[in-house]
């Protein structure tokens, strides 16, 4: 019988073979790279503002800036994947990181500093969403569970690593070389791209609405804006900030759903498994980018440890979430997604809850232990919930699927972060503990209830995904 030539048989729009390693290793390293200035920055930040002599608010701009471009970018990120081809997409993407990291490596003031980390942004919000397309689409339907698990490793993994590889960088070296290190890793992808990437996508040249892009990016940066304060207590401005953004928002969705040649495509949710797991992904990542905020903070505020040590603490939960994730991926294509779903959630459900009521008296040890099981049950779902619900639309939309799944997950981070942040900063001020330690201790034990309340709201969520699974839907393209 002869080969079948396309994508997923290893055939680019052309007809000849590409290099399916070289092509996987260019994208997963540079989504690596990229993923990781994502929190790279965390125990950078103290030493960058007395360097450059700015507050402790205005050096936040440099993770708050970060985050607003990247969720104003995402929903774009479709229209660009199929309107320019993949091989020159990913290197101007990589061009652009470049750029944005020589920039902040020799910035001399913090506004120019400020300007190219927010380059690096716009790159990232290219990459990411391109990242996980790329892989959805080379491989078949039947092995896209292994495929999202390889790219779950970079994408929870990197985060994951960026606290402790930043906190031991600043310690040694200096923060310029934060930005320093990615020059040269990102001129080794972009040589590998050169090589191993190719036209891998036909074309459909979306028409650009200039319009749809104002309306995203007012309302989905209002908002993240508006999430990302909310712990300042200026109410105000938050309030109508957030007006901004729902507002910008609902036209958002009004256009897409009237234009013909929309550049976000919602009739995704047409499909009640994508819906389902959406949601249930958007939780899950709310929960992992939380926990993730949370532990470091903690340990440095309640245990009183350093930086650097309350990072070495999560590095065993990190190499869990490397060693899971293609596991999951592994299970999720011989099984599905319910039951791993459900074991998933209940794992990091049951290990949540001894966070609630942690002392400072318990062995760094147990706190390790039980954030890695924690990692591990998360890695069971993070990223097969996005797959199952892909799976469930036709292949013209899996672009528009990803980059709404994309922007839900993005969103739900950005959310639980601020919602955890100020649950545990309010939780502090009403604390009547004589201590700044014990007033600490309430505030993080009342943030990691919420994530108990917000784990057991996705284990509930489940038991609908039988039932999704067999609901038939036409999802219109």
């Amino acid at each position: 019988m002869t080969e079948e030539k396309n994508i997923t048989t290893g055939y680019d729009v052309t007809g000849k073979k590409y290099p399916r390693i070289l092509l996987i290793l260019s994208v997963l390293i540079g989504g690596f790279m990229t993923v990781l200035t994502e929190t790279l920055l965390n125990n950078g930040l103290p030493t960058i503002a007395r360097n450059l002599h700015v507050t402790t608010a205005t050096v936040q701009w440099l993770s708050t800036g970060y985050l607003l471009v990247i969720g104003i970018m995402v929903p774009v990120s479709a229209l660009l994947l199929y309107r320019f081809d993949s091989k020159r997409l990913y290197l101007t993407a990589l061009t652009i990181f470049l750029v944005g990291s020589l920039l902040a490596y020799i910035a001399p003031n913090f506004s120019l500093l400020l300007v190219g980390r927010l380059i690096q942004a716009l790159s990232v919000g290219i990459i990411m969403p391109f990242m996980q397309n790329i892989m959805i689409l080379i491989f078949p339907a039947e092995k896209r569970g292994m495929a999202m698990g390889l790219t779950g490793i970079v994408i929870a993994l990197a985060p994951a690593l960026g606290p402790t590889l930043s906190g031991w960088i600043v310690d040694q070296f200096s923060w310029r070389d934060l930005f320093g290190i990615m020059v040269p890793i990102t001129i080794a992808v972009i040589l590998l791209t050169m090589v191993g990437m190719r036209k891998l996508i036909v074309l459909t040249h979306p028409r650009i609405d200039i319009l749809s892009i104002i309306e995203s990016s007012v309302g989905f940066g209002a908002l993240l804006y508006a999430l990302a304060t909310i712990s300042g207590g200026h109410w105000f401005i938050i309030g109508v900030t957030l007006l901004i953004g729902i507002i910008g928002i609902v036209l958002f969705v009004r256009r897409q759903l009237a234009m013909d040649d929309p550049m976000l495509n919602l009739h995704v949710f047409q499909s009640p498994m994508f819906t389902l797991t959406t949601v249930l992904s958007s939780l899950s990542n709310m929960a992992l980018l939380g926990m993730q905020l949370l532990v470091p903070l903690y340990l440095q505020s309640v245990f009183q440890i350093p930086a650097l040590t309350a990072g070495l603490v999560m590095i065993p939960g990190a190499l869990m979430m490397a060693i899971v994730n293609p596991i999951a991926g592994m299970i999720f294509d011989r099984s599905g997604i319910e039951k791993m779903s459900l074991v998933g959630f209940t794992i990091f459900t049951l290990a949540t809850i001894p966070f609630v009521i942690m002392t400072p008296t318990w062995s760094l040890i147990t706190v390790t232990l039980l954030y890695a099981i924690w990692m591990a049950g998360i890695s069971l779902i993070v990223m097969q919930l996005g797959t199952a619900g892909i799976n469930a639309l036709p292949s013209e939309l899996v672009a528009h699927g990803n980059g709404v799944n994309t922007m839900a997950r993005q969103i739900g981070a950005s959310i639980g972060t601020a919602l955890l942040i100020t649950i545990s900063t309010l939780g502090s001020q009403m604390s009547h503990a004589t201590t700044t330690v014990a007033s600490s201790l309430f505030g993080y034990r009342l943030a990691f209830l919420a994530l108990v309340i917000l784990s057991l709201l996705g284990l509930i969520g489940t038991f609908w995904l039988r039932k999704a699974s067999r609901t038939t839907a036409t999802v219109t393209a």
